[in-house]
């Protein structure tokens, strides 16, 4: 059936009812680094990133048999491309685990308790016994051409808004795979610091019917993750695969999100790419080509493309090399389809050309609906007439070595057989710009298969009562409990979120901290020291609190909290002893710094010779205001810490008003 609406409205003017209109479901797939010491089966360091390397290691990948004795889609696509896999090394964070030279270790412990911890607060059905299964890869992403994954439980849930809830499918823990570094032609170059590293697979049912909600949806999962702070954090450390499927289509999905506010604009470009195949479709049944009537013929076009050396396209082609013509029956005008957002229909064959058949120099493909200059009509018209091609077939162009341009072509017709068919099933890569490319085909049940290295682990019910007595508060109560104490909006996710939530509970509930003092200090404050070059989290938070209990007590002021912790950051670095003993290092610090409080005399008497110092000579002040300014900014520095600012203030204004001064004259 043709498209409900034609053109696809902007992503700025899609609403719920455009994507209600075309039946758009989407699902996540959220992966996400643990915070642990070591790898998930061997006892390498986690977390230790570099791009230097000691060694390089090449591997050439082939697809093994499932336990049904089938062979997965995808390794057969991966075996197509023929590649040359490269490993980069380094000494101190990989061992022979990772490339199948020595069997595993037992799965990291801590690992599987934040599993479950997480599992525990997705409220799903937990399993009582893991058993780790062989998922392959062989786009060399992981050496030994599969991953070690578990489940720890299926059908969860999780709020979503006032009325709603959003089901989790399952929870699964797995070891990550390597950095890519680079994919040319034939030769993809990975570095191996990452792999190993323990994570979750968090994957929810299709419920989500928008872009946004899809994102608000990632957001929560992210905020549950974080608030048991033994997740790791940073670019890369948490990833999201998309799936999305519209009315008529199947699923697809899109690799590898890093960020969430990149996820809408990916869905709406995959939404309006399906819709676009499904009304290509709709023209090709229009013409009489289906998947049965389809045809096609590929010949040999190199001597009629090198004859023209004066044409541009010959500037790309090497003489050397094959040109191939690939005619496609009836699919004339397609090409310039618009798919996504600044993309054509053309792009799903240059895709699978750069990918299975590794031109990875673009352009790739030249096609004869195109009016490009590499290629004038003249020439097109020769070779329409060499391949006997009619004018309403499809001309494609390809060049490169024998086995590549033969792969290519394949390609092309597969991919054009699949456009009789409607929406392949697809894994796509996410581009920076909204869009989206082919990465390989979705793969099947066939790529998993039991790992026999290890036996099955006993989830006893004594290790999950453990785990749930420690369970973090959700993060969406204890944000609604920042707001009733009155938390300045702006921080609140932030706070909630932070390792310092049970630090700022204590000083609230146990010393009666302002809520807004302490979320301003543990949050914006100390972000401003880390900016610094002061970390302030080489302070404990006993230590922090016995600076607040200063507070609290008035032996310091407000404002000498950050001075006083500016001072002892460096002392704890250099010597992580004297955080044995918070309270006396608090006293030693505010002794050192003289921030002992001023008995009220003493405060009067340094007002009274500030003002003094103020009058007949010295810089004159245009009003009595800006004379009290002035006063006040020299009296913090000396009596920084020492006193309430708001006290201090207090006093000025009473001894100013007492001894004020006439402005002086602008002629003085």
């Amino acid at each position: 059936m043709p498209l409900p609406f034609n053109p696809f409205p902007p992503f700025e003017q899609m609403g719920p009812e455009h994507y209600a209109e075309i039946g758009l479901k989407c699902g996540l797939e959220v992966h996400q680094q643990l915070l642990t010491e070591t790898k998930l089966f061997c006892r390498c360091p986690a977390g230790q990133y570099s791009d230097e390397y000691d060694a390089e290691i090449l591997r050439h990948m082939r697809p093994t048999l499932s336990e049904l004795g089938e062979y997965d889609g995808t390794a057969l696509m991966e075996k197509k491309t023929r590649k040359h896999i490269h490993y980069r090394l380094n000494h101190h964070t990989v061992c022979t685990y990772e490339f199948d030279d020595t069997p595993p270790f037992f799965l990291n412990d801590q690992a599987l308790d934040i599993a479950i911890e997480l599992a525990l607060l997705l409220q799903l059905n937990r399993v009582s016994e893991i058993h780790i299964a062989r998922k392959q890869y062989l786009d060399g992403s992981i050496p030994t051409g599969f991953q070690r994954t578990t489940i720890l439980g299926v059908d969860g849930w999780m709020p979503y808004g006032k009325d709603r809830t959003i089901h989790v499918r399952q929870l699964g823990l797995e070891e990550d795979s390597c950095r890519e570094v680079s994919d040319v032609g034939h030769d993809r170059t990975y570095i191996a610091d990452r792999l190993g590293m323990p994570l979750i697979e968090v994957v929810t049912e299709a419920e989500m019917k928008t872009p946004q909600e899809v994102a608000e949806v990632c957001q929560i999962i992210r905020k549950l993750c974080r608030s048991t702070r033994k997740v790791r954090t940073g670019y890369g450390a948490t990833r999201q695969d998309v799936n999305v499927s519209v009315r008529g289509g199947t699923r697809v999905e899109i690799k590898g999100v890093p960020q969430i506010p990149r996820i809408p604009r990916l869905i709406y470009n995959e939404a309006m790419r399906q819709c676009s195949l499904l009304n290509i479709r709709h023209m090709l049944l229009e013409r009489g080509v289906t998947p049965e009537t389809f045809k096609w013929y590929a010949h040999d076009v190199s001597d009629i493309i090198h004859r023209h050396t004066d044409r541009p396209l010959n500037s790309l082609i090497d003489r050397r090399l094959l040109v191939r013509c690939v005619t496609l029956k009836k699919f004339a005008g397609l090409m310039n389809e618009q798919t996504q957002e600044h993309t054509t229909f053309a792009r799903e064959f240059s895709d699978r050309v750069r990918v299975i058949a590794c031109l990875t120099r673009l352009p790739n493909i030249v096609h004869s609906d195109s009016a490009s200059e590499l290629i004038h009509s003249t020439d097109w018209r020769d070779l329409r007439k060499h391949v006997s091609a009619d004018p309403d077939d499809l001309l494609i162009l390809v060049w490169g070595d024998q086995a590549d341009t033969q792969r290519a072509c394949d390609e092309i017709a597969i991919r054009a057989h699949e456009a009789t068919v409607g929406i392949p099933n697809d894994t796509r890569q996410a581009h920076k710009d909204g869009t989206n490319g082919f990465e390989r085909v979705l793969p099947g049940a066939e790529r998993m298969y039991p790992d026999t290295d290890l036996p099955p682990i006993c989830i006893t019910p004594e290790r999950v009562d453990r785990i749930a007595a420690q369970l973090p508060e959700y993060v969406w109560a204890r944000e609604d409990r920042y707001l009733d104490l009155g938390v300045p909006p702006v921080l609140i996710e932030r706070l909630a979120l932070s390792p310092c939530a049970p630090l700022f509970d204590r000083l609230v509930s146990e010393l009666r901290t302002s809520p807004t003092l302490a979320a301003i200090v543990l949050i914006e404050r100390f972000t401003s020291l880390r900016r610094a070059g002061l970390d302030p989290e080489v302070l404990t938070d006993d230590v922090v609190y016995e600076v607040f209990r200063a507070v609290s007590e008035k032996r310091l002021a407000v404002e000498g909290i950050l001075p006083v912790i500016k001072r002892m950051v460096p002392h704890v670095r250099a010597d992580r002893s004297r955080m044995d003993e918070p309270a006396q290092l608090v006293t030693d610090t505010l002794a050192d710094l003289s921030m002992a409080p001023p008995a009220p005399d003493d405060v009067v008497g340094t007002i009274s010779r500030a003002i003094d110092m103020t009058k007949g000579v010295g810089r004159p002040f245009p009003s009595e205001e800006a004379r009290c300014r002035y006063l006040m900014g020299h009296l913090m520095d000396t009596l920084l810490g020492c006193i309430p600012g708001t006290e201090l203030c207090r006093t000025l204004m009473q001894q100013a008003a007492a001894t004020a001064v006439a402005p002086a004259s602008p002629n003085n």
